[in-house]
């Protein structure tokens, strides 16, 4: 009997659905939401039950009963460090995802609804592989400063999802390779993935690692602190300039790839310049990875929207082609990635785990 799972997939103004049979994806849709109306609840978390409602219609309106589904997957949000891996939802994270002491995010109603939904047919709730996950070796958490940590927040759910896909293609294990994946999309992460593991990989969130389209990257501390205190910007204006702001979004206006590409084709050489820049950086971090892993990498995998961009895959692989083979899998198959976490599961593949 082929397993039905529904996968919920909740952003800032729309709320994605996707069903699958087994590995084929047989509905999707994309349930927009008025940012008005978003923008009046206090919390994002208080928009669980007007998010359960509008899920609920979209099913009947298709004619797809809930009561069929074997499990329901959600994205995870901002949970404390976990390992990654396909986690059955709990009390315990439901009542974190409420307090959300790391910060509310979209993300963070992915869990919730699952369960709401799967406990209403008596059916498991999953997520897999949240933005929380953390694998990373002590080693890497340290920087010069004893107050400030570097913390694993990153695009783990895509990284996850292309590494096994790679070790698909290369006839081996995830566990038994070690890759370098980078994920080019909004945001930048390069993970070092060491037998299974993310035992490095940069804060694609907090202003570690590459530039990318809209994000600023790592940055000289001494010129940063002095724009902060210079008193001409106030903090959420030096957030916005490291987050949303920063990157090529700074410089050339516009963080669209496609209007990136077409000023380059047209002679822009400013765009074009700005986006060897980023892939410079890219590469650096890719290169950082490779010593991480001590020079033994199987491949290097890149992922995310920005790698359908063959003039990006040709700057960064001519940097770093000598390290090993690179793998492409361009965009980022969200729904897919959670279906197919909870799809291992039910079908014996691989234990969930307990959030503890």
């Amino acid at each position: 009997m082929k397993h039905k799972i529904l996968a919920i997939n909740p952003g800032s103004t729309s709320t994605k659905i996707a069903v699958y049979l087994e590995k084929e994806q047989i509905f999707k849709k994309n349930i927009k939401h008025s940012t008005e109306y978003i923008s009046s609840f206090d919390k994002i978390i208080d928009q669980y039950e007007f998010r359960k409602e509008a899920i609920l219609s979209a099913l009947e309106e298709s004619k797809i009963d809930i009561n069929e589904f074997d499990a329901i997957v959600g994205r995870g949000g901002m949970l404390k460090p976990i390992e990654g891996g396909t986690y059955l939802v709990n009390n315990l994270m439901i009542d974190y995802i409420k307090a959300a002491p790391r910060g509310e995010h979209a993300s963070n109603l992915g869990c919730v609804l699952a369960k709401e939904l799967a406990d209403s047919i008596n059916k498991p709730s999953f997520i897999v592989d949240p933005v929380a996950v953390d694998e990373m070796n002590d080693i890497a958490r340290f920087t010069g400063i004893p107050e400030i940590k570097r913390q694993s927040l990153f695009h783990a759910l895509n990284q996850k999802a292309v590494a096994l896909k790679a070790a698909s293609d290369l006839g081996k294990d995830y566990k038994e390779l070690n890759l370098i994946v980078a994920h080019l999309g909004g945001g930048v992460s390069v993970g070092a993935h060491e037998l299974g593991r993310v035992i490095d990989v940069n804060n694609a969130l907090d202003g570690d690692g590459p530039m990318s389209p809209e994000r600023s990257g790592g940055l000289p501390s001494g010129p940063l602190y002095k724009m902060a205190f210079s008193g001409n910007y106030t903090l959420k204006e030096i957030i916005r300039k490291n987050y949303g702001n920063g990157g090529l979004v700074a410089y050339l206006g516009t963080n669209d790839g496609l209007e990136i590409g077409n000023r380059i084709k047209a002679g822009d050489k400013e765009a074009l310049f700005m986006l060897e820049v980023m892939c410079y950086q890219i590469a650096k971090e890719i290169g950082s990875c490779a010593t991480v892993l001590k020079g033994k990498v199987d491949a290097i995998v890149i992922t995310g929207g920005l790698s359908y961009d063959q003039s990006i895959i040709k700057l960064i692989s001519e940097r770093v082609s000598f390290i090993s083979n690179i793998l492409v899998f361009p965009g980022e198959d969200e729904m897919e990635a959670l279906a197919f976490g909870a799809l291992r599961v039910l079908t014996n593949q691989e234990k969930y785990k307990e959030y503890l």
